[in-house]
Protein backbone atom coordinates (compact mmCIF):
# COMPACT_ATOMS: atom_id res chain seq x y z
CA UNK A 1 0.00 0.00 0.00
CA UNK A 2 1.60 3.16 -1.27
CA UNK A 3 -0.35 6.05 0.22
CA UNK A 4 -0.78 5.98 4.40
CA UNK A 5 -3.68 4.76 5.85
CA UNK A 6 -6.37 6.93 7.94
CA UNK A 7 -9.13 5.89 9.94
CA UNK A 8 -11.09 8.67 11.44
CA UNK A 9 -13.44 7.78 14.01
CA UNK A 10 -16.37 9.75 15.25
CA UNK A 11 -17.93 9.85 18.11
CA UNK A 12 -19.89 12.29 20.96
CA UNK A 13 -17.82 10.03 23.86
CA UNK A 14 -14.45 10.55 24.29
CA UNK A 15 -13.76 7.28 25.85
CA UNK A 16 -14.72 5.17 22.48
CA UNK A 17 -12.64 7.60 20.57
CA UNK A 18 -9.41 7.10 23.14
CA UNK A 19 -10.65 2.97 23.01
CA UNK A 20 -10.56 3.24 19.53
CA UNK A 21 -7.15 5.28 19.32
CA UNK A 22 -5.44 2.45 21.66
CA UNK A 23 -6.83 -0.35 19.79
CA UNK A 24 -4.39 0.79 16.56
CA UNK A 25 -1.31 2.02 18.44
CA UNK A 26 0.22 -1.29 16.99
CA UNK A 27 -1.07 -0.85 13.52
CA UNK A 28 0.63 1.10 11.10
CA UNK A 29 -2.50 3.32 10.61
CA UNK A 30 -3.27 6.99 11.44
CA UNK A 31 -6.48 7.58 13.72
CA UNK A 32 -7.93 10.80 13.68
CA UNK A 33 -10.72 12.00 15.96
CA UNK A 34 -13.97 13.92 16.22
CA UNK A 35 -16.41 14.41 18.26
CA UNK A 36 -19.50 15.27 15.59
CA UNK A 37 -20.38 14.71 12.32
CA UNK A 38 -19.54 18.30 11.07
CA UNK A 39 -15.82 18.13 13.10
CA UNK A 40 -15.54 14.78 10.91
CA UNK A 41 -16.46 16.34 7.91
CA UNK A 42 -14.00 18.92 8.70
CA UNK A 43 -11.22 16.85 8.89
CA UNK A 44 -12.32 14.78 5.63
CA UNK A 45 -12.05 18.21 3.62
CA UNK A 46 -8.48 19.02 5.20
CA UNK A 47 -6.80 15.39 5.14
CA UNK A 48 -6.70 13.06 2.17
CA UNK A 49 -7.00 10.04 1.53
CA UNK A 50 -9.05 9.00 4.65
CA UNK A 51 -9.69 5.27 3.78
CA UNK A 52 -11.92 4.57 6.57
CA UNK A 53 -14.48 6.46 8.43
CA UNK A 54 -15.58 4.67 11.72
CA UNK A 55 -19.28 6.54 12.89
CA UNK A 56 -21.44 6.37 15.84
CA UNK A 57 -25.20 5.24 14.67
CA UNK A 58 -26.92 7.91 17.21
CA UNK A 59 -24.80 11.77 17.56
CA UNK A 60 -26.46 15.04 19.39
CA UNK A 61 -26.47 17.35 15.97
CA UNK A 62 -26.06 15.33 12.83
CA UNK A 63 -26.15 11.70 13.58
CA UNK A 64 -24.47 9.28 11.76
CA UNK A 65 -26.43 8.42 9.37
CA UNK A 66 -26.60 11.70 7.98
CA UNK A 67 -22.90 12.03 8.03
CA UNK A 68 -22.26 8.84 6.94
CA UNK A 69 -24.37 10.20 4.36
CA UNK A 70 -22.75 13.03 3.96
CA UNK A 71 -19.42 10.85 3.73
CA UNK A 72 -20.85 8.82 0.51
CA UNK A 73 -22.20 11.72 -1.28
CA UNK A 74 -18.96 13.45 -0.74
CA UNK A 75 -15.99 10.73 -0.39
CA UNK A 76 -18.23 7.90 -2.17
CA UNK A 77 -14.44 5.48 -2.00
CA UNK A 78 -14.28 6.28 1.47
CA UNK A 79 -15.24 2.60 3.61
CA UNK A 80 -18.17 3.37 5.90
CA UNK A 81 -18.27 1.62 9.10
CA UNK A 82 -21.33 2.44 11.64
CA UNK A 83 -20.95 1.51 15.17
CA UNK A 84 -24.00 1.83 18.06
CA UNK A 85 -25.16 0.27 20.93
CA UNK A 86 -28.93 -0.10 19.44
CA UNK A 87 -28.84 -3.38 17.44
CA UNK A 88 -31.84 -4.15 16.33
CA UNK A 89 -32.50 -5.23 12.55
CA UNK A 90 -34.39 -2.34 11.36
CA UNK A 91 -31.43 0.32 12.52
CA UNK A 92 -29.16 -1.99 10.74
CA UNK A 93 -31.00 -2.30 8.07
CA UNK A 94 -31.48 1.92 7.95
CA UNK A 95 -28.16 2.33 8.31
CA UNK A 96 -26.89 -0.34 6.01
CA UNK A 97 -29.61 1.42 3.19
CA UNK A 98 -29.40 5.01 3.79
CA UNK A 99 -25.81 5.80 4.99
CA UNK A 100 -24.81 3.07 2.89
CA UNK A 101 -22.48 1.22 4.94
CA UNK A 102 -20.11 -1.27 4.71
CA UNK A 103 -20.24 -2.62 7.76
CA UNK A 104 -22.43 -2.80 10.88
CA UNK A 105 -20.61 -3.00 13.92
CA UNK A 106 -22.68 -3.63 17.69
CA UNK A 107 -21.30 -2.41 20.63
CA UNK A 108 -19.31 -3.09 23.00
CA UNK A 109 -17.94 -4.60 20.26
CA UNK A 110 -14.43 -7.19 20.09
CA UNK A 111 -11.54 -5.74 19.55
CA UNK A 112 -10.22 -8.57 17.37
CA UNK A 113 -13.24 -9.06 15.19
CA UNK A 114 -13.30 -5.20 14.84
CA UNK A 115 -9.49 -5.01 13.88
CA UNK A 116 -10.53 -8.09 11.21
CA UNK A 117 -13.41 -5.68 9.29
CA UNK A 118 -11.15 -2.74 9.51
CA UNK A 119 -8.17 -4.71 7.47
CA UNK A 120 -11.19 -6.57 4.90
CA UNK A 121 -11.97 -2.83 4.94
CA UNK A 122 -8.79 -1.74 3.30
CA UNK A 123 -8.80 -4.39 0.99
CA UNK A 124 -12.02 -3.28 -0.06
CA UNK A 125 -10.90 -0.02 -0.27
CA UNK A 126 -7.54 -0.62 -2.38
CA UNK A 127 -10.01 -3.36 -4.58
CA UNK A 128 -12.66 -0.26 -5.29
CA UNK A 129 -10.04 2.02 -6.03
CA UNK A 130 -7.94 -0.31 -8.44
CA UNK A 131 -11.37 -1.39 -9.64
CA UNK A 132 -11.79 2.49 -10.01
CA UNK A 133 -8.43 3.11 -12.05
CA UNK A 134 -8.91 0.11 -14.21
CA UNK A 135 -12.17 1.40 -15.29
CA UNK A 136 -10.51 4.84 -15.78
CA UNK A 137 -8.09 3.38 -18.31
CA UNK A 138 -10.49 1.36 -20.25
CA UNK A 139 -12.69 4.50 -20.41
CA UNK A 140 -9.60 6.24 -21.75
CA UNK A 141 -8.54 3.37 -24.21
CA UNK A 142 -12.47 3.31 -25.28
CA UNK A 143 -12.68 6.97 -25.97
CA UNK A 144 -9.00 6.41 -28.07
CA UNK A 145 -10.55 3.75 -29.90
CA UNK A 146 -13.50 6.16 -31.05
CA UNK A 147 -11.27 8.36 -31.70
CA UNK A 148 -9.06 6.04 -33.66
CA UNK A 149 -12.71 4.72 -35.67
CA UNK A 150 -13.26 8.34 -36.62
CA UNK A 151 -10.04 8.86 -38.04
CA UNK A 152 -9.98 5.25 -39.70
CA UNK A 153 -13.79 5.95 -41.09
CA UNK A 154 -12.36 9.34 -42.96
CA UNK A 155 -9.84 7.95 -44.05
CA UNK A 156 -11.87 5.40 -45.74
CA UNK A 157 -13.65 7.58 -46.93
CA UNK A 158 -10.91 10.00 -47.80
CA UNK A 159 -9.80 6.66 -49.82
CA UNK A 160 -12.66 5.56 -51.42
CA UNK A 161 -13.56 9.08 -52.74
CA UNK A 162 -10.06 8.72 -54.10
CA UNK A 163 -10.34 5.30 -55.97
CA UNK A 164 -13.67 6.54 -57.04
CA UNK A 165 -12.25 9.49 -58.83
CA UNK A 166 -8.87 7.42 -59.85
CA UNK A 167 -12.08 5.13 -61.40
CA UNK A 168 -13.31 8.12 -63.51
CA UNK A 169 -9.61 8.90 -64.70
CA UNK A 170 -8.84 5.82 -65.90
CA UNK A 171 -12.79 5.34 -67.50
CA UNK A 172 -11.96 8.42 -69.40
CA UNK A 173 -8.29 7.43 -69.79
CA UNK A 174 -9.64 4.26 -71.66
CA UNK A 175 -12.15 6.22 -73.85
CA UNK A 176 -9.70 8.69 -74.88
CA UNK A 177 -7.71 5.40 -75.99
CA UNK A 178 -10.58 3.81 -77.69
CA UNK A 179 -11.01 7.22 -79.86
CA UNK A 180 -7.77 7.37 -81.23
CA UNK A 181 -7.40 6.35 -85.00
CA UNK A 182 -4.22 3.79 -84.08
CA UNK A 183 -4.26 0.71 -81.87
CA UNK A 184 -2.23 1.29 -79.13
CA UNK A 185 -1.25 -1.76 -76.14
CA UNK A 186 0.66 -1.51 -72.99
CA UNK A 187 2.95 -4.06 -71.50
CA UNK A 188 4.84 -4.28 -68.36
CA UNK A 189 8.75 -5.18 -68.77
CA UNK A 190 8.05 -8.63 -68.46
CA UNK A 191 5.52 -8.67 -71.52
CA UNK A 192 2.26 -8.73 -69.64
CA UNK A 193 -0.46 -6.56 -71.00
CA UNK A 194 -1.61 -4.01 -68.95
CA UNK A 195 -3.74 -1.67 -71.40
CA UNK A 196 -4.91 -1.84 -74.77
CA UNK A 197 -7.49 0.14 -76.82
CA UNK A 198 -10.51 -0.79 -79.27
CA UNK A 199 -8.55 -1.12 -82.50
CA UNK A 200 -6.39 -3.46 -81.08
CA UNK A 201 -8.98 -5.59 -79.94
CA UNK A 202 -10.54 -5.38 -83.48
CA UNK A 203 -7.37 -6.33 -84.81
CA UNK A 204 -6.62 -8.89 -82.81
CA UNK A 205 -10.25 -10.10 -83.09
CA UNK A 206 -10.67 -10.27 -79.28
CA UNK A 207 -13.14 -9.22 -76.89
CA UNK A 208 -12.85 -6.24 -74.44
CA UNK A 209 -10.47 -7.87 -71.23
CA UNK A 210 -9.31 -10.82 -73.01
CA UNK A 211 -5.96 -9.19 -74.15
CA UNK A 212 -5.13 -7.81 -71.07
CA UNK A 213 -3.12 -9.63 -68.22
CA UNK A 214 -2.12 -11.81 -71.61
CA UNK A 215 1.83 -11.55 -72.47
CA UNK A 216 2.28 -10.52 -75.84
CA UNK A 217 3.96 -13.65 -76.77
CA UNK A 218 0.85 -14.75 -76.83
CA UNK A 219 -0.12 -12.97 -80.47
CA UNK A 220 2.46 -11.44 -81.32
CA UNK A 221 4.95 -13.42 -83.96
CA UNK A 222 7.78 -14.58 -82.69
CA UNK A 223 9.85 -13.01 -84.61
CA UNK A 224 8.15 -9.61 -83.63
CA UNK A 225 8.27 -10.37 -79.98
CA UNK A 226 12.02 -10.97 -80.01
CA UNK A 227 12.36 -8.35 -82.23
CA UNK A 228 10.63 -5.73 -79.86
CA UNK A 229 12.67 -7.15 -76.60
CA UNK A 230 15.49 -5.18 -77.53
CA UNK A 231 15.77 -2.82 -74.86
CA UNK A 232 18.89 -1.08 -75.65
CA UNK A 233 16.86 1.44 -78.09
CA UNK A 234 13.99 3.46 -76.54
CA UNK A 235 12.20 3.36 -80.30
CA UNK A 236 11.71 0.65 -82.74
CA UNK A 237 10.16 0.35 -85.67
CA UNK A 238 9.62 -2.70 -87.94
CA UNK A 239 6.33 -3.99 -89.95
CA UNK A 240 4.39 -7.10 -90.01
CA UNK A 241 1.59 -8.97 -91.15
CA UNK A 242 -1.11 -10.21 -88.19
CA UNK A 243 -4.19 -12.00 -89.14
CA UNK A 244 -3.74 -11.60 -92.98
CA UNK A 245 -3.07 -7.65 -92.50
CA UNK A 246 0.38 -5.75 -93.33
CA UNK A 247 0.80 -3.57 -90.42
CA UNK A 248 3.18 -1.02 -89.37
CA UNK A 249 4.66 -1.43 -85.46
CA UNK A 250 6.21 0.88 -83.38
CA UNK A 251 7.34 -0.15 -79.74
CA UNK A 252 8.38 2.87 -77.02
CA UNK A 253 9.69 1.91 -73.82
CA UNK A 254 8.38 3.47 -70.84
CA UNK A 255 11.18 4.23 -68.06
CA UNK A 256 11.33 5.97 -64.74
CA UNK A 257 14.46 7.11 -62.99
CA UNK A 258 16.62 5.13 -65.39
CA UNK A 259 14.56 2.04 -64.91
CA UNK A 260 12.99 -0.09 -67.69
CA UNK A 261 8.97 -0.22 -66.76
CA UNK A 262 7.34 -1.32 -69.66
CA UNK A 263 6.13 -0.96 -73.22
CA UNK A 264 3.76 0.89 -75.57
CA UNK A 265 2.98 -0.90 -78.99
CA UNK A 266 1.22 1.28 -81.71
CA UNK A 267 -0.18 -0.91 -84.31
CA UNK A 268 -1.34 1.15 -87.80
CA UNK A 269 -2.36 -0.01 -91.40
Amino acid sequence: MEEPIRILCVDHEKNILKSLKRLFLDDDYEVLAASSGDEGIDKLQKISPIQIVISDYRMPGMNGINFLQDVYKKWPETIRIALSGYADIATIIDAINEGHIYKFIPKPWNDQELKISISHSLDHYFLLKKNFQLTKELQQVNEKLIITNMNLEALVEDRTSELIFQNHVLMRSQKILDALPVAVLGADFEGTVVQSNQMVRDILKTEPGEVIGTNINDFLPQDISDFFKNIEKDFLHTTSKMNGNYLSIKRGVIKHQGNLEGFVFVFDN
